[in-house]
Order: structure tokens, then C-alpha cells, then sequence
């Protein structure tokens, strides 16, 4: 009976513990569910954020390329005007040559000034001034200067051959000569001083100190000036045009009074002026012209590959070592065979001296022993008289040693 008892005590046991372990296993499934489901909410919402930040940042980047047209503040040139604002606003400009104003005497002062006064007077609409200072770029008279210097040089080589051929034909006259001469002389004389100007440019042209001042007056037109009519776009133009152009010639002619010359830029000096301003430090390496003919206006450019730039720029310095190294052998050959011959130079007398003896002695059976033996002997003693000067020499230089 208390067999029976025990094992039924040890399964009840058992059965406690296996409900105790299935209650802990369901408590933690629950408690595992609820994790996931907030990790996956968690998930949720940084997707969320990520979308939003993403959108976000594409709203900014629009705002910026929309910033930037805005700040560049014009939208095309044409027909020697800037269009601005989709058509709402054309500018027009016009270069001025500045007048040295402290070179001038009195009356011509006076007449300047009064000039003056009448083009304030006569202004009825808005003018803007404006003054673009730029280095002076003596790129493009340096190209002039070379490309004449050529075609003179090309000329003085045939004014050469044509001297050398009638001088080696012995056909004509010395007058003709002469005169073929004095031509050559003249050319080659203008070739030398082609030369000395370029180099003076080129000197002057690394100086970037040097600079320009560019004066203008920007005129403006509304087509709110004309009224509320509805007009197309290229009449509206036309009549934008018609207006500038005008008032910049009426401008012109009453600036003619200061003795001040003016004219109307055109699309491509519009380009240049805006360039400069937009590009005030490269357009002094890199001007407009550049810019044009390297495609910088295009919608995309490509470049080559770095590889083959790499190999290129590698062939050219193997090119340049290979250069020094030949020149380096070349002077090292030259400088040795240069060190012989200035031994040989040195010794030249005592080598000429030792091949008389031994001439002399080859031809003893010419001249005869004591013949020879005399003027070996003789020789010898004027090398030892010769030695016994040169030491009195030096002992007569020397001061004599002061006795205490």
C-alpha cells in the first residue's frame, strides 16, 4: 500500500512540473510575439522616415537648381539684348572709351564738363553705370605678332636665296647686288626687331598686374512701358529692340559732346561681359573664345580615359629621361676625350722634344753618330741652363729672412 501511495505521489510530481514548464513556455511565446510585432512596427516607421527624408531632400535639391537660375538673373542673348524674367525686361549696354580728363587744359575741361551736363539733361529714362575691371590678356597680339614674324621670315629666306643665287651666277651687275642686298638687309633688320617685340610682350604678358578698366551704360526696357496691348512674343521683341536701340544712339550722341565714343555690344561681346562678370578669376586664363571652342556651352562632354592619359603622360617623361640620359653620356665621352686632349696640349713640348730624339736617333746613319750626339748634348744642356734660370728666378722673388 505504500508502494501504490509513493508512485502516485511521484506522478502528480511530475505533473505539477510538466504544467509548471508548459505555462513558462506559453508565457514566453507571448512575450516573443509581442517583441516582434513592435520590432516590425519600429521597422515600419524608419521606412517611413527614410521615404520622407528621401522626398525631402529632392524638394531641397530642386529649390537649389531653382536658386540658381534665379541668381544667374537673365535667360538668353539675342539680338544684341539681354532677355530677362521669360521676356518681362531687355537690357541693352554700351562700351565707352574713357579720356584722360587731367591731360586736358582748361578750356577743353570746361567743354567736357558742360557736355556732360547736357546728357544728364537730356536723359528720360533710367541708365545704370557700370565699370568691369579686367587683366589685360596680350595672349591674342602675341599670336598676331608670331604669325607676321613668319611670313617675314618666310620672306627674308627667299630674299637670301635670291642674293646668293645671282652672286654664285656672276651675271649681274654690282649695282644689282647691291640693291638685292639692301633689300635683304631691310627684311632681316624688320625679322630682328619682330623677335624683340614678342619677347618684350611675353615679359610683359607674365605681369598680372596690369589691368583695364571697361566702362559702360546698361539701358533697360519694359514692355509695360508700351502699354497693356497684347502682343506676341517676337512683335514684343521688335518693339524692345526698336526702343533700345534708340535710346543708345541717342546716348551715343550726346555723349559725343564729352569726347567720349561709344557703341552698342553685340551678342557675343553681351557673352563676353557676362562671362567676366560670372567668371571674374578664370576668365583671366580661360577667357570666352576658349570657352566656346572647348564646348563648355555643350549638354555634356567627355573626357578620355585616365588610363590612357596615364600611359601617354608615362611615355612622355620616359621620352624626356631617355633625352637626359643621352645627353649626360654624350658630355661625359666628350669630357673625357676633352681631358686628353688638354693633357696632351700641356705636354705638347716636352712630347715634340722626345719625338725629335727619337728621329735623330733613327737617322744616325744619315747624319752620323757624332753629329747627333752633339745636338742631343746641346739640347740637353739648354734644358739644364733653362732649369738653372727658372730656380734663379725663384730665389730672386724670394725676401730675404729678417735677422732678430
Amino acid at each position: 500500500m505504500s508502494n501504490i501511495d509513493q508512485t502516485t505521489q511521484m506522478l502528480i510530481l511530475l505533473l505539477i512540473c510538466a504544467v509548471v514548464v508548459l505555462f513558462v513556455l506559453v508565457i514566453v511565446y507571448f512575450v516573443l510575439k509581442v517583441k516582434d510585432k513592435k520590432g516590425r512596427t519600429k521597422r515600419e516607421k524608419e521606412i517611413h522616415s527614410n521615404t520622407n527624408n528621401v522626398s525631402k531632400k529632392s524638394e531641397g535639391s530642386q529649390l537649389n537648381k531653382k536658386s540658381i537660375f534665379d541668381f544667374m538673373d537673365f535667360d538668353k542673348i539675342e539680338d544684341n539684348m539681354i532677355i530677362q524674367h521669360g521676356g518681362k525686361r531687355y537690357v541693352m549696354a554700351i562700351e565707352c572709351a574713357g579720356i584722360n580728363y587731367d591731360l586736358m587744359s582748361g578750356v577743353e575741361k570746361t567743354g567736357v564738363e558742360e557736355g556732360f551736363v547736357q546728357f544728364l539733361n537730356t536723359l528720360r529714362f533710367p541708365i545704370q553705370l557700370y565699370v568691369q575691371t579686367r587683366t589685360v590678356n596680350l595672349e591674342k597680339s602675341i599670336d598676331t605678332y608670331k604669325r607676321r614674324v613668319n611670313q617675314i621670315e618666310s620672306e627674308l629666306y627667299a630674299k637670301t636665296q635670291q642674293y646668293q643665287e645671282m652672286l654664285d651666277s656672276g651675271k649681274f651687275s654690282k649695282e644689282d647686288l647691291n640693291k638685292v642686298f639692301y633689300e635683304a638687309t631691310k627684311v632681316r633688320n624688320l625679322y630682328e626687331y619682330g623677335k624683340d617685340i614678342i619677347y618684350d610682350t611675353e615679359k610683359m604678358s607674365l605681369n598680372r598686374n596690369i589691368l583695364n578698366k571697361n566702362y559702360y551704360i546698361i539701358i533697360s526696357y519694359s514692355p509695360n512701358e508700351s502699354g497693356t496691348g497684347d502682343f506676341a512674343k517676337d512683335e514684343i521683341q521688335t518693339m524692345a529692340f526698336s526702343e533700345l536701340y534708340t535710346r543708345a544712339q541717342s546716348i551715343i550722341r550726346t555723349l559725343s559732346a564729352c569726347s567720349v565714343n561709344g557703341k552698342i555690344l553685340n551678342s557675343l561681346e553681351l557673352a563676353e561681359l557676362l562671362y567676366v562678370a560670372y567668371n571674374r578669376d578664370e576668365s583671366e586664363t580661360f577667357d570666352l573664345q576658349k570657352a566656346l571652342k572647348g564646348d563648355v556651352d555643350a549638354l555634356y562632354s567627355t573626357a578620355p580615359d585616365v588610363l590612357e592619359k596615364r600611359i601617354r603622360e608615362l611615355d612622355k617623361e620616359i621620352q624626356t629621361k631617355a633625352m637626359n640620359k643621352v645627353t649626360e653620356r654624350v658630355e661625359k665621352y666628350r669630357s673625357k676625350y676633352r681631358a686628353k686632349a688638354e693633357e696632351k696640349e700641356n705636354s705638347i713640348e716636352q712630347l715634340a722634344n722626345e719625338m725629335a730624339d727619337l728621329i735623330l736617333n733613327e737617322n744616325r746613319d744619315y747624319l752620323g753618330d757624332e753629329v747627333v750626339d752633339n745636338i742631343l748634348k746641346e739640347e740637353a744642356d739648354k734644358g739644364g741652363n733653362a732649369e738653372d734660370e727658372k730656380k734663379q728666378k725663384k730665389t730672386r722673388t724670394r725676401k730675404p729672412r729678417k735677422t732678430a
